[in-house]
């Protein structure tokens, strides 16, 4: 199946943000494209602001000149659907009610010919309800854009359960033609974007609520040790505390309610309260022109060890060995037993594993970073029976290393490594039920909302058995199914496991 022809008109319904923004993919990739609303002069208002837009790429020499003029001249505000008759494809970005969608196709079907493609753009409502009582449902699929539509490459190709293949294709295909990345997912709760990303800020919040660490520090840790562009609590208030927090429930009750996307009381009373974020002048920070933004909890200087003892194979923080010993700390390392790094004054630096550090005489833990060696702050854990020294010892280390250091609370998994321990495990999920490949799930996360790495990347660098022993470890602590790692993830280590049996026997 290929792609729709250039030749071919494509139609847009909504003359709103997204609307346009689509509209001027579509235009750009050479069709002739209709924009229409229920408001007329809205629909005007959206013909305009797209030839505006593509006027002033023109005029900033991203554009050619005569490529723009060609295609100002392609774009038209119709009157009413019956205008979209010859449409090989029709996108719906309208108000975000299944109702309305439903009663939209509905009208589209009595006006389009048998073979249009008739997508909607809905970001978190079920594609196969909105084709439910369509004559022909096999044509129709979801095709979500990310705002903004002309900038952001990344488009779901969401197949609904009466979705024809051959037509998720062709929208495809369209989709490479257009200059998208685009993915392929089953029409599932939150699709990929919005099913697989609910961790990165559940768990942050989760940290909150347990008087782990404030917003601003678990931010800077999960940036400047994570490697992620922006921190939830930043994030959230940039989308709208109101708006994020209603994807959460809404994936969260069509998932009948499971433990694993529970929305967060705390970002409830946020938006009952309307401190809804940037929009408000007020969220989990606040804004305005003397607005101050509060500094993440760093740690007083601390003199570092003279030497270090590494105690087996630190795993994800292997890394760790070279940079103590090119900051001119003496490392001895002891192959068995561990892992951990024994400190001067015998405690212990033990990497986030699920636990915590009460349950031990005298432990430090340390968060997982996406590459110790470009991190520029690592999160401490400790208890109240962590001894000072100990404490001292581990600040200092991390501090010889040119580190922030951020100290928490006894916080089993820390930040980095819980929520990167439940993006693995929700994506080992969605792939095992066929929502979509790891793959995609790898490309929309990088792709869709900007992570450092995809969550089979991460579990591919971490090994096969790490999000696994965390999550069990974390069960166990906090009990009632949140953390309890998926059957699918259990499986992925043990086929894993399966296959390091055979290659070793081969050789």
């Amino acid at each position: 199946m290929t792609a729709i022809e250039r030749s071919r008109t494509v139609a847009v319904v909504g003359a709103g943000t997204m609307g346009q923004g689509i509209a001027q993919v579509a235009l750009l990739a050479g069709h002739r494209v209709l924009i229409q609303d229920v408001d007329e002069e809205r629909a005007r208002a959206g013909r305009d602001a797209v030839r505006d837009r593509v006027e002033r790429m023109a005029a900033k020499g991203r554009l050619d000149r005569a490529e723009a003029d060609t295609a100002i001249g392609r774009i038209e505000a119709a009157h009413g659907l019956p205008e979209l008759a010859d449409a090989a494809l029709v996108i719906e970005a309208v108000v975000e009610d299944p109702d309305v969608k439903r009663e939209l196709f509905g009208a589209l079907e009595a006006v389009v010919a048998p073979d249009t493609l008739l997508a909607t753009n809905t970001s978190s409502l079920s594609v196969t309800e909105i084709a439910a009582g369509l004559a022909h449902p096999g044509r129709f699929l979801g095709l979500h854009f990310f705002n903004p539509a002309p900038l952001l490459p990344l488009v779901e190709v969401v197949s609904g359960f009466a979705t024809d293949p051959a037509a998720a294709e062709r929208a495809y295909e369209t989709m490479i033609g257009w200059g998208k990345s685009p993915v392929r997912c089953a029409d599932t709760p939150g699709f990929i974007v919005n099913r697989i990303a609910r961790p990165f800020y559940a768990e942050a919040f989760a940290v909150y609520e347990e008087q782990g660490a404030d917003p601003a520090t678990i931010d800077a840790v999960l940036r400047e040790s994570g490697g992620f562009k922006m921190g939830p609590f930043e994030l959230t208030d940039l989308i709208g505390q109101d708006v994020n927090e209603a994807v959460t429930r809404s994936v969260w009750e069509s998932f009948f309610r499971s433990p694993k996307f529970l929305p967060s009381l705390a970002q409830r009373r946020l938006v009952q309260s309307g401190r809804l974020g940037r929009k408000s002048g007020q969220g989990w920070y606040p804004y305005g022109p003397d607005a101050k933004a509060p500094a993440p909890h760093t740690a007083a200087p601390e003199d570092a060890p003279a030497a270090v003892t590494v105690v087996g194979d630190l795993g994800p923080a292997a890394g760790l060995v070279e940079l103590i010993g090119e900051a001119g700390i003496e490392v001895t390392e002891v192959e068995t037993g561990g892992p951990y790094i024994q400190l001067p004054g015998e405690g212990q630096l033990v990497l986030a594993d699920g636990k915590t550090a009460i349950e031990f005489a005298d432990v430090v833990y340390f968060d997982l970073a996406l590459d110790y060696r470009g991190a520029t702050r690592i999160a401490l854990s400790a208890c109240e029976d962590t001894s000072e020294q100990t404490l001292a010892e581990a600040i200092g280390l991390f501090q010889k290393l040119g580190k922030k250091v951020s100290v928490i609370g006894d916080v089993p998994g820390m930040i980095v490594a819980r929520t990167v321990a439940m993006l693995i495990d929700l994506t080992a999920d969605a792939v095992a039920r066929g929502a979509a490949t790891a793959a995609d799930i790898d490309t929309a996360m990088r792709l869709g909302v900007n992570y450092p790495l995809g969550p089979g990347e991460w579990h591919d660098r971490l090994g096969r058995d790490w999000a696994y022993d965390l999550l069990h470890h974390l069960d166990e602590r906090i009990p009632g199914g949140r953390y309890a790692p998926s059957l699918a993830l259990y499986r992925l280590g043990y086929q894993a496991g399966t296959d390091d049996e055979e290659e070793g026997g081969a050789e």
